[in-house]
């Protein structure tokens, strides 16, 4: 006999799961430490006039699945002459194609959470999801602000540039009405890609929003421990970067500062000298991390940008990535040793977004656990095109059979919709019946108090306390 679809014992497939979901996993509150939403239009509470607005502005997940099932892109990304309903009526025809991906239990979540609405998304009942939700939106209570609190959110941690004002973050700060923290992450891509159009426009911009020189390369990290004391103060605990490849080369300082000047002279620079300038500029962040005792993130294995043609006509975040394959073990394991040889490794979280290296990261981490703090080097939770549940398992296990699973600090959303809050539920499911199987096998006890307080640790407790917010 089939399952209801959705119903609420959604992946528990056995009473212990249900259990630990319903009793320890679902009132949980949310730690989002690592997203791409918006500190102004959270400051700005954006309303949102349409369920097209929420869902398909800016939403690259829905974007791919769109142009795989053949929707023009006008209807995809926007254009001139295309109304919101129609692009709606797009992706309702592209959902029931999605049976399999997380989207189609995604958006169906989505619906019912915020919306109370449970018909099947299809071109049928397009018109009545759309009147429904759009309904409940002009009604109000559906704005930015109110879909964070609705979710249970305690803390959100958005990805900002060292040479941001942070203007919205300490305005946020200022609610009277709004008491979920709103905290920036200090993501400095754009000064470690040196080999790119960005880098000395940024290193410029640096400079004027430190209010320091960057002539050469001494001034240019004293320019960025700046911005790193200035995020520091406004709450700031978290830093991310995007290693689409994981650097390291031996480098003196004074190897660095040579390649440093070559980039400002406008000479082209070597990949062995990128990599050079990357490792000891890396180096330089983690020790500064570590002083002021923040978490270090480092995203990697990405491919960005892989359409040329549609990077020149859309730029980048609307799809076009993919999971890169280069090799990690030796760099990583050499770049966390040499912060570790003097031990300013600071708390530091890895994902990959090739699931080839999650016993890597698994092993990788045991050799820089340390210093009293439990699960001080994480393996970071399923990222991206392994958020699935198959990618959510793979993780969760590769953790489980290598180090703690017990001392993960779990999920986040690495999203820019403020309805993805869902994805919490959905791995909390996962994480229940995975423990829940685990008793039922025989291989874990059938103890509520214990598995229940691991549920409570990995859901929220782990990254309350792993985070000095």
């Amino acid at each position: 006999m089939s399952k209801a679809f959705l119903d609420d014992n959604f992946l528990l497939t056995n009473e212990v799961a249900e259990r630990l979901y319903h009793d320890y996993a679902k009132a949980m509150p949310i730690i989002d430490y690592h997203c791409h939403l918006s500190p102004q239009e959270i400051y700005e509470n954006k309303s949102f006039k349409t369920l097209t607005e929420a869902w398909l502005y800016g939403d690259h997940y829905k974007w791919r699945a769109m142009r795989a099932n053949g929707v023009p892109e006008e209807l995809v990304t926007g254009g001139p002459d295309v109304s919101d309903y129609d692009r709606f009526l797009a992706f309702a025809r592209t959902v029931p194609k999605t049976i399999g991906n997380p989207l189609y239990h995604w958006s169906h979540l989505e619906l019912q959470r915020f919306f109370g609405v449970h018909e099947l998304i299809n071109e049928q009942n397009a018109p009545v999801i759309w009147e429904k939700v759009n309904a409940q939106l002009e009604a109000g209570g559906f704005a930015a602000r109110d879909l964070i609190v609705k979710s249970n959110v305690k803390v959100i941690c958005t990805t900002d540039d060292p040479t941001d004002s942070l203007e919205y973050h300490v305005k946020i700060k200022g609610l009277s009405d709004f008491d979920v923290k709103v905290l920036p992450s200090f993501r400095p891509d754009k000064g470690l890609e040196i080999n790119r159009a960005t880098y000395l426009p940024w290193v410029q911009k640096l400079s004027e929003v430190s209010g320091l020189p960057v002539d050469d390369y001494d001034q240019f990290l004293q320019a960025l421990d700046s911005r790193i004391t200035f995020f520091h103060e406004a709450g700031g605990r978290v830093s991310d970067h995007a290693l689409d490849y994981v650097p390291y080369a031996e480098t003196t300082k004074e190897q660095a500062a040579a390649i440093y000047a070559k980039a400002l002279s406008g000479q082209p620079v070597s990949l062995e000298e990128e990599k050079q300038y990357k490792t000891y500029t890396l180096l330089f962040l983690g020790r500064a991390y570590a002083k002021l005792g923040w978490a270090m993130q480092l995203h990697i294995n990405a491919a960005r940008n892989n359409s040329s043609r549609m990077f020149r006509t859309l730029g980048p975040d609307t799809g076009y990535d993919s999971i890169n394959d280069s090799d990690i073990a030796y760099p990583l394991s050499k770049l966390l040793d040499a912060l570790d040889s003097d031990d300013s490794l600071p708390r530091t979280i890895l994902y990959s977004l090739n699931p080839k290296d999650n016993y890597v990261i698994g092993t990788l981490i045991g050799s820089y656990q340390g210093g009293g703090i439990p699960g001080k080097i994480q393996f970071g939770s399923a990222w991206w095109f392994n958020d699935t549940k198959e990618g959510m398992l793979w993780q969760m296990n590769a953790l489980a059979n290598l180090g703690l699973l017990s001392r993960f600090v779990g999920m986040l959303t690495d999203s820019r919709s403020f309805l993805s809050y869902t994805r919490h539920e959905y791995f909390r499911r996962l994480l229940c019946n995975l423990l829940g199987e685990w008793v039922i096998q025989g291989e874990a006890p059938h103890d509520m108090e214990l598995l229940g307080g691991m549920v409570r640790d990995i859901s929220y407790d782990n990254a309350n306390g792993y985070f000095d917010f």
